[in-house]
């Protein structure tokens, strides 16, 4: 009687015989990408198709996946390569991807046209997050790699238009498959120390291929944060990178790069400085003769030459106007006097004693003037008063005066 298998055995088996034949390890497949699942884990799940329909389940891992230099879609033909599997719980036989490509030329410029539309609907490339370049720089940062071109021109620029600053060079891989790990951790790096005004990123000319590590999301992402401003300087004026576009601003070439981080020479500040110099003396010069003219007028003057003719003027001043002082008062007290006497010769005619002296007489009893008969009685003392004396009489009889 034959062996009886469980289900899990033959599978296991058949799993086994897959996956020892070499000629079905790191095959290479083209189609067509249908019933594409990209999991939340990172995981990619599809289906490949021929022209013929045929189809072959595949899966992409995630620590595969993330090396993609693109993002697959459903209808895009490919290019993979990968190992046939057997998935046990479901029997079937399966591709596990390890590297994947757009079939066709224009591979890398779709990879670059989607993660530079990603990107930018992100706001990554917006003006407003642009910083502006510091006119002074006092440390300039410098990523590139050590023995290129580039790293010489730069260095080569800066030295002859600014040699005041530190340049701190950072050297990396601009190249290959740990190239945009190597320039992402250098922009990390600068941003956590602080150590540059400014920094240059990039490297000389050459293919896409050559400059495809400056197209890296990680990079991108990394150069958005840094809080010091970064000047992007990749390959030749043509070239364009997701760099670039996220940079605070894009220099055609590395040596345009040192060139606008160095937009104030240091003949321009020499020179500045020699013109402000100039217009400091000829202020404090314009000054100091000002200063003298009025020095030279306050000493010229009277008060300080002739202190005595000042003097004696004011007195003359003082002395006419002491005179028509005197003579506005004598002036005054002789209208006064004249009012004096005019009032005075009013109130001595209507005087009692003018009165008297013509001969009338006033009659007083006890200190108080009798104007009526009926006020005295015989015996009565009475004094009369004349213009030269008073008379003390005794009252010895009377009689009242017919109307």
């Amino acid at each position: 009687m034959s062996t009886v298998l469980t289900v899990s055995q033959l599978n296991k088996y058949v799993k086994s015989i897959l996956e020892s034949d070499g000629k079905l390890k790191y095959i290479y497949l083209k189609g067509e990408i249908s019933n594409l699942t990209i999991h939340y884990t990172g995981h990619i799940y599809f289906s490949l198709k021929d022209e013929n329909q045929c189809t072959i389940k595949t899966v992409m891992f995630a620590n595969k996946a993330n090396f993609l230099k693109f993002t697959p879609q459903s209808g895009m033909k490919v290019v993979l390569r990968g190992s046939v599997t057997l998935y046990e719980k479901t029997g079937s036989y399966q591709i596990n991807v390890d590297e994947m490509y757009p079939d066709g030329a224009g591979a890398l410029n779709l990879a670059y046209e989607q993660l530079k539309n990603k990107l930018q609907n992100e706001g990554l490339f917006d003006t407003s997050h642009k910083k502006a370049l510091p006119k002074f720089p006092e440390k300039i940062g410098v990523i590139t790699s050590p023995t290129g071109a580039a790293v010489q021109d730069i260095m080569l620029i800066l030295k002859r238009r600014y040699p005041i600053a530190q340049i701190i060079m950072c050297p990396v891989l601009v190249q290959g498959e740990n190239a945009a790990v190597d320039l992402t951790n250098a922009v990390k790096k600068f941003n956590a120390l602080k150590c540059a005004d400014v920094i240059i990123i990039g490297r000389g000319g050459g293919s896409i291929e050559d400059l495809w590590a400056f197209n890296d999301e990680m990079l991108a992402r990394a150069i958005y944060e840094c809080e010091i401003p970064i000047v992007s300087a990749v390959g030749h004026e043509t070239d364009f990178t997701i760099c670039d576009f996220v940079a605070d601003v894009r220099a055609s070439t590395p040596s345009a790069a040192a060139e606008l981080v160095s937009s104030v020479t240091t003949e321009n500040m020499l020179s500045q400085t020699e013109t402000l110099i100039n217009k400091m003396q000829s202020a404090v010069k314009r000054r100091l003769q000002f200063e003298y003219q009025r020095y030279q007028k306050t000493a010229n003057a009277k008060a300080l030459k002739n202190p005595d003719d000042i003097i004696k003027n004011r007195q003359i001043k003082l002395d006419v106007l002491n005179e028509k002082i005197k003579g506005i008062y004598v002036k005054k007290l002789s209208a006064e006097k004249e009012k004096f006497a005019e009032l005075a010769a009013k109130l001595d005619a209507l005087s009692p004693l003018k009165i008297l002296s013509r001969g009338y007489s006033v009659t007083k009893k006890d200190g108080h003037i009798i104007n009526s008969i009926s006020q005295v009685n015989p015996n009565d003392k009475i004094e009369v008063v004349l213009s030269d004396g008073n008379i003390k009489c005794t009252v010895t009889g009377g009689h009242e005066n017919e109307i």
